[in-house]
């Protein structure tokens, strides 16, 4: 059993990361703040591979912020302050409170007592051992491979082989479960996994549930996986 991490086993509480158009304008960087975006968009693309700078953390840390500085440069940034912001940016997207859902500590006890292996797999920073630590996650997770240590990020092929190698799985052995259309579900049945759409009532991302291919699966909460299996 393979899960995303955010918006299927963990959210975003308060007190939320400072904006970016904050940081920006706290500089008087209002010009810049207009180009930059949406800050929830300006990390890497999904699908893209980076394995060249995943060598290790420092490298990879380095890549981060050094593509915000560059980002910030394009953007009009003057030179001298192009770095502290990437800097700071850089640590303003990573300051994140999260807690988990409900249903998950349960959902994943009943996981690993059916003898199931549980692994975790995110297009996420460098720590995610540390963040499944840190919302009490860690002790029912078999594996956890993140984008920035698999070298890509979901939906690229790279990332599924890595976490189905890290757990001794062929793809048709695998169901992957998370919220995401394109990267949890599209993805892993491209890739040959089955697939578990979570559409949770409360969920961040607005519209209607795409229309379900064959080999895929819809619950509006994690309790429902039991009876999938």
């Amino acid at each position: 059993m393979i899960l995303d991490f955010y918006g299927t086993l963990v959210r975003l509480v308060e007190p939320l990361p400072p904006s970016h158009r904050s940081l920006f304008l706290r500089r008087g960087l209002a010009e810049a703040a207009d180009r930059w975006g949406d800050q929830w968009a300006v990390g890497p693309r999904d699908g893209e591979e980076h394995t060249a700078h995943s060598t290790g953390e420092q490298a990879y840390r380095a890549w981060e912020v050094d593509r915000l500085r560059r980002r910030a440069l394009a953007c009009g940034v003057p030179a001298p302050q192009a770095g502290p912001l990437a800097a700071e940016l850089d640590r303003a997207m990573k300051d994140l409170r999260l807690a988990r859902f409900d249903d998950v500590p349960a959902a994943l006890a009943g996981l690993r007592a059916r003898g199931l292996t549980v692994a975790v797999c995110s297009n996420w920073f460098w720590d995610l051992d540390r963040a499944l630590e840190d919302t009490g996650l860690a002790g029912l997770v078999d594996h956890a491979v993140s984008s920035a240590r698999a070298g890509a990020r979901k939906p690229h092929p790279l990332i599924y082989r890595t976490v189905l190698e890290r757990c001794g799985l062929r793809p048709d052995e695998a169901l992957f479960v998370g919220d995401m259309w394109e990267v949890d579900v599209a993805g892993p049945l491209a890739y040959g996994m089955r697939a578990v759409h979570l559409w949770r009532p409360d969920r961040a991302v607005a519209g209607a549930a795409p229309p379900l291919p064959d080999g895929a699966a819809r619950i509006a909460s994690l309790a429902e996986l039991s009876a999938l299996l």
